[in-house]
């Protein structure tokens, strides 16, 4: 299995779980600074690990990427929309 690397050194296998890339995100980047990032130095990060990747790869994580942002998105809307509901009790 391919490995890309942080800029800290840290693996991150690629093995198509999106969460182990975001997990690597959290941990060296904002863990280790104690929260104390930008927006910028997560970009920076995130273009990092890209730049590692081939456009298989890149087009792979796109897609799960995106499956989970709408999962997310749909899930804030059925929330919102129960809140609502509850609220006119």
């Amino acid at each position: 299995m391919r490995t890309i690397k942080t800029t800290t050194g840290a693996s991150i296998a690629l093995d198509g779980d999106l969460l182990a890339i975001l997990e690597a995100l959290y941990l060296e980047i904002t863990v280790s600074r104690n929260f104390d990032r930008s927006f910028e130095d997560m970009m920076k990060e995130i273009r990092h690990l890209i730049d590692q990747m081939t456009e298989e790869e890149r087009a792979a994580y796109m897609v799960e990427s995106l499956f989970l942002n709408a999962v997310k998105y749909e899930n804030d809307r059925a929330d919102a929309y129960m809140r609502k509901l509850s609220s006119k009790k």
